[in-house]
This record gives C-alpha cells, structure tokens and sequence, in this order.
C-alpha cells in the first residue's frame, strides 16, 4: 500500500484559503476593534492601541528605510518600556528578526551575543547605553581583521532616568527613538511573512555553563503560543496584565503577543517590587501577571507597609522558570492569588507545560492542594507531545511517580533550532523529541514533575538526591527566606547537600551557628538522613538576570570550602 495518505478531494491551497500564521495581525485587529482603548501604560505615558499600532508601523518603515529588513537581527536591550512592547511588533513587521537582550548580562555575554547574532541595529534604553557601548567596545576589538561594521545605535528616552545618562548617549551620536520612529510611515504597508516558518525573535538561553545558544522562533509557534496562552490561563478579552516578568524572558512567555489577540492593556514595570505590583493592583485595575517563584516569594514576605491586603479582585498569577516551593504557594492563595503553575524552557517558547487545576481538588486541604499544583503537569493545548523518557532508550517511563526519566518535548512549540549551531541541534532534537536536559517523573494521573536539572542531582554514596525536594522541605522552616541546596564534596560520601540560606528579615541572625543547628535538626525530624544538610551558609543568593538562581555558582563556592571531613562516629 505505502504512499501517500489520500483526502476525498485534490483541493489546493490558494490565496483566499491559506495564510501564514503570524501573531503580528493581532495588532492590526486589536487597533481596529479598540482604537481608543488603553494599550500600554508606563508611569504618566499611556498609549492606545491605534497610537500602539501606528507606532510599530512607522518603527518597522523607519528599520526598512535603513536597510533592516528580512535577513537582519534587532538587539533590544531594555527593561519592560513601552519600546520593549513595540519592538515585539515592529521588528518582525520589517521583515527583521527581533533580539531582546537580557540587561542584567554583563557587557563580555552581550557582546558575544551582538557579534553571533550579527545585529545590525541597536535599540538600548538610557540606563543600559554604556553597558551597550562597553559591549560594541570589546566586540570590535576582538572582531577579525579590523573589518567590524557597528551596528546603527537608537538610544530610548525615559523620564524615569536620571537625564545624564541621555544626554551622554545623544552626544555619543546615538539618535534617540521618538526621532528614529518620525522618519517612519505611520501608515507603512507592511507585508507579513510568506512563510510561517520565518523566524521572529531569537533569544539567547541563560548559558550557565557554555556560551550561550541562540534560540531561533518562528511566526506560527508564536501564533500558537500566543493563543494558547489564554486558552490554558483562561484569560479574558481586556486583560489587565502587570508586566513582573521581563519581556526580554522569552518573549514574555509570549504574552507579549497575546495582549494584542485580546486587546487588553499593559502595565509596564520598570523595577519589580512588591510594594509596586500591590500598588498596580490597588490602583490600577491590574487583573493577571506572570512571575518567577523568587519573585512570589518577595510578595508573600513584604512587610506590611509594602502590602495592600485585601486584593480588590482575585489577581491571576502564572508562575515558571523554576518549581516553585509548595509553601510558598499555599502561602500566596491565602492572600488571594489564585496561582497557574507552568514550566518550559526558551527553546519551547518559554512556559508550555501546565498543571491544570482539577475541580475535584477545591475540596483537598490547602497543604494538598499546593503539594498537586507544584507539579508541571501536562501539555499546553499548542504542545503536540510531552512525555519523561529512559535516557538510555528513549522508552517512556511508567507512570509511577517514582521512576525518574528525562523531560522531552515534540510540536510547534518547539524552536527552529539553535543559531548556527549544528552540533547542539543534533544533540537537542536526537531521536526526534527536544530534549529539556530536566529530569522527572510520571504520576499516574499523567501529570509530571521535575526532580532536578540533570546536572543538580546530588550523588551521595551513590544514591540520588533531588536538591529540589531538599529545597521544598527547607522552605517549611520559619526562618528561611531563600534556600538552593547544591552538592559540596564529601570525603565519606563523595558528595554530601550544602544549603545556602538567606534569612528573613526579622530573623536574628547574630547566633548563626544556632540557627544552622536549628535548620539541620528541623531537616533531619522531616527527611531521611542522608538529605539533611551537612552544611549551611548564610547570605544573599546569587541569580541569573532572570531570577533564577545559579546554582553553578554555589557548587564552586561548595567545592572551595573543601570536602566535608569524615565524621567520627
């Protein structure tokens, strides 16, 4: 039999029935339907979304004017801005590739990126220019041959900044945005992309051992995504959303994209604190928002003055970029959080696993409900395949929630690839399923959970110990504000835990020994023997520029202490 699969008809794709999916029609949609509706709002600045959309039109004429177009790279290297938003639409619709850059990487990443990437354009907010310029300063000295082109440099205002900081950029020749968007067409006909395969945006992964890679998306996983996003949330046309999470993080989990399909409006958020997503929520109508564990646990512990409880309305709050402690969960919902937990990585367009809240929990003690609702859970609607596989054999793991496998994933809601890195692909896509490089289990109602990152896993007399699961008990003391569990040599055991703790501010750290002592024996009443900290060190944790904390950085810090000395018993 063999061949193709036949249809009852040979009807052909033709222009009036077939288009390339782009999540950049959202924008032209949301402008028509409601024009006068707010958009985007920062600080005293408010934007509507035919003012949003003109504005993205004459950014992407303005780009095409001087060349950027299809083939070319935008680096964008600003915090959540209004620009951040428009460059999420007006790159694209230039036919260039957007590259919104991480501001909290120090000037040597930024250039390796601006260099791989070949970014012919720059747009920096103020407060980041001389991080930029350090950045193009080491890119051209290294670069071969002498023959380096800079990038053309568009340097965005904000009232929020201390003004020296424009003025050095402008007298630096960097052309500021608002001019750089006048020599745009406010009614550019811009074309989308033939192909949905086209890329949008490439976003470089928090490398935390090797260069990072960059991540190459495409029109139609963005297009999915962006629906997906509020079909899993079940987020509502008119949205409110606060933007805590950087849109520089994946895209903003694509709900940079996904505002415009439901026209609703963004806050921006320069600096995330807890004291301003209460006040956003208090006075400014904000409905949802997306954040790391870390910052959650920020608004949980806010002292008082920071707070303003009770929220006017339930506040939806999606959660991902690391598992979040069951404590910390529980302790959210008491405040009236209702908490979506996701997880995902940058090369699956960021969160799109979801833990779906199951009717027949609302009934379950609030420690049970935020012990099922710390699980990854399953596939997002526009994810075809997610499953915990043997690495050895790609088999499926039972679904037991006992035996660990690796995390993979299969659909359109995995990246094109890494940019110009053959070698990492072949190992990503190896047996036609991503690899995430997490490792899991299966429970039996087919939900998943991470154990750990398959380089966290700590090895202690040769049985596997999850830092994460150390970490989720150790969330349960009193005094603990932060904790990251990391393996530290061990002269018995090879490797023994080592907890890194920050305290909360109304701990008395003074007697730190007592607390340490303290923190072990409530381990050892809750763990078995060999999970329990061997050692504890206090201070503040290191973290990525997305919140996440750097474990890499801990096991170095673990091995220069030593190995723990054999324990006479």
């Amino acid at each position: 039999m063999g061949g193709e699969e036949r249809d009852i008809d040979d009807l052909p794709k033709n222009p009036a029935n077939y288009t390339a999916l782009t999540p950049l029609g959202f924008l032209e949609r949301a402008a028509l339907v409601h024009p006068t509706r707010k958009s985007v709002v920062h600080g005293s600045v408010t934007y509507t979304w035919q003012q949003t959309y003109r504005r993205c039109r004459q950014l992407a004429s303005a780009l095409t004017k001087r060349g950027v177009t299809f083939g070319s790279t935008v680096a964008v290297i600003a915090p959540n801005i209004p620009a951040m938003y428009e460059a999420h639409f007006g790159v694209p619709m230039s036919g260039a590739v957007l590259n919104a850059v991480n501001v909290r990487l120090n000037a040597q990443t930024i250039a390796f990126l601006l260099g791989h990437s070949q970014s012919a354009l720059i747009m920096v907010d103020q407060e980041f220019y001389t991080l930029a310029e350090e950045a193009l300063k080491i890119l051209a000295d290294t670069s071969k041959n002498g023959k380096f082109k800079p990038p053309i440099l568009i340097v965005i205002a904000d009232e929020n900044c201390d003004p020296k900081s424009l003025q050095y950029a402008l007298e630096r020749g960097a052309v500021e945005y608002e001019k750089f968007l006048e020599t745009g067409d406010p009614e550019f006909a811009w074309k989308p992309p033939e192909d949905e395969w086209h890329s949008i945006a490439l976003g470089y992964t928090s490398g935390t051992t090797a260069s990072p890679k960059g991540v190459v998306l495409h029109h139609r996983g963005a297009y999915l995504m962006a629906l997906s996003n509020a079909v899993v949330w079940g987020m509502n046309e008119g949205a409110v959303y606060l933007w805590t999470l950087p849109m520089f993080h994946c895209n903003g989990w694509c709900f940079t994209w996904t505002l415009a399909a439901l026209c609703g409006t963004s806050i921006c958020l320069r600096q995330v604190t807890a004291k301003g997503v209460y006040s956003a929520i208090a006075n400014l109508g904000v409905t949802h928002f997306c954040a790391a564990p870390v910052v959650l646990n920020t608004i949980v512990n806010a002292p008082k003055i920071e707070t303003i409880l009770p929220l006017p309305r339930v506040v939806y709050v999606m959660t991902a970029g690391a598992a979040p402690p069951p404590s910390v969960l529980f302790a959210m919902s008491q405040r009236g959080f209702r908490v979506t937990h996701t997880y995902g990585l940058s090369e699956t367009y960021g969160p799109s696993t979801i833990c779906a809240w199951k009717p027949e929990w609302d009934s379950l003690p609030p420690e049970d409900q935020a012990r099922l609702n710390a699980r990854q859970g399953v596939r997002y609607v526009a994810l075809e395949g997610l499953d915990i596989v043997h690495t050895q054999n790609m088999t499926p793991v039972p679904a037991d929630g006992k035996t660990v496998g690796e995390i993979v994933f299969r659909g359109n809601a995995v990246m094109k690839g890494y940019l110009k890195n053959p070698k990492a692909n072949k190992e990503a896509f190896a047996g036609g399923w991503f690899h995430s490089g997490d490792l899991g289990v299966k429970h039996p109602d087919g939900y998943i959970e991470i154990k750990d990152r398959s380089k966290d896993i700590i090895i202690s007399g040769g049985e596997n110990i999850s830092s994460v699961e150390v970490e989720n008990i150790l969330y349960q003391h009193h005094a603990i504000f932060e904790v990251s569990v990391v393996a530290r040599p061990d002269e018995q055991w090879g490797e023994s835990p080592c907890a890194f703790v920050t305290l909360k501010p109304d701990v008395d750290a003074s007697d730190q020994q007592h607390v340490a002592e303290d923190i072990m024996k409530f381990s050892r009443s809750k763990m078995p023997g060999y999970w329990v900290p061997k050692s504890v060190v206090f201070g503040p944790l290191p973290k990525t520029a997305t919140g996440k904390i750097q474990k890499h950085l801990l096991r170095a810090k673990a091995k220069e202490m030593g190995p723990v000395k054999k324990s006479r018993l």
